[in-house]
């Protein structure tokens, strides 16, 4: 008979324990900010699935009705708009609490799929179904639009910028414009050209102030009134239309006009900084 001893088995069973819970590193542990960046990911995901079974294949198919079609272009915008307020917050989040050691690498992965492929799809999808002989044109700007968002989101991983501004326009706020500027359906090339520049001011080196404080809060204030106004129309509701129009006009002009922040900022922060070089050479 083999006699076990009792607690040699216990020490042993508590050493397994141990041994089970360091198999679990900390690398590997999500956060509350991740969950918040995973769901950014999930929106990315069904924007693109909404626009393949709501918009692209009923075009192929010729079987959509209109109505339908316009409430699922809308759904796949309004994943959109809900990914961006996920990556709003799962900043705010991991600065008040904590962030795992992949969050960055989580968050970036994520808006690569929401503000990356998510849009660049869309002007793809746009692009077929506004004539087959502007479908190659706009494939080239889609690509155009996903290679900005890689190179913005590589860049941002790599340059450290001054507190408080992103150095070209933030793929989140990029992405929406984009997309509003398909929404306003102007005619094919100053769109073609409209996107292009879009994808051009993100991975340039203009200057834009990060939501914080006030600003995020305009910033979520905005979003929600965006969703609003995507609701009117896709459920064509009286003056519908001309909101959603002027709501993707207003897009653009705030990505024209934001920069503007920043750049008064810097200009303040310079006259400061002379203010205290004069004082300390008087001194």
């Amino acid at each position: 008979m083999t006699v076990i001893d009792r607690g040699a088995q216990d020490s042993w069973v508590d050493e397994a324990d141990e041994d089970d819970a360091d198999e679990l590193p900390l690398s590997m542990r999500l956060s509350i900010a991740d969950t918040l960046t995973l769901s950014n990911a999930i929106c990315g995901f069904l924007a693109v699935y909404f626009t393949t079974t709501g918009v692209l294949i009923p075009h192929l198919t010729g079987s959509g009705d209109v109505g339908v079609v316009r409430n699922n272009a809308a759904t796949a915008v309004l994943l959109m708009l809900l990914a961006s307020v996920f990556d709003l917050f799962d900043g705010l989040v991991a600065r008040k609490l904590r962030s795992s050691p992949m969050g960055a690498e989580l968050d970036n992965l994520s808006d690569l799929i929401s503000f990356g492929l998510a849009p660049a799809y869309f002007v793809l999808v746009w692009g077929m179904v506004v004539g087959d002989a502007h479908e190659p044109v706009a494939a080239l700007a889609a690509i155009t639009v996903l290679l900005a968002v890689v190179l913005r989101l590589a860049r941002f991983s790599c340059v450290t910028m001054p507190d408080g501004v992103f150095q070209g326009m933030p793929s989140p706020f990029g992405a929406l414009t984009v997309v509003s500027i398909v929404l306003l359906e102007l005619p094919f090339w100053p769109t073609l050209l409209a996107i292009v520049g879009v994808a051009w001011l993100m991975v340039s080196r203009v200057e834009y102030p990060k939501p914080r404080g006030p600003l995020a809060g305009a910033m979520l204030s905005w979003i929600v009134l965006s969703m609003a106004l995507l609701t009117a129309w896709a459920f064509d509701a009286p003056g519908g239309e001309l909101m959603l129009q002027t709501g993707c006009a207003l897009q653009l002009v705030l990505g024209a006009v934001i920069p503007l922040f920043a750049m008064v900022r810097r200009v303040y922060t310079f006259r400061d900084l002379r203010r205290e070089a004069r004082a300390e050479a008087r001194s």
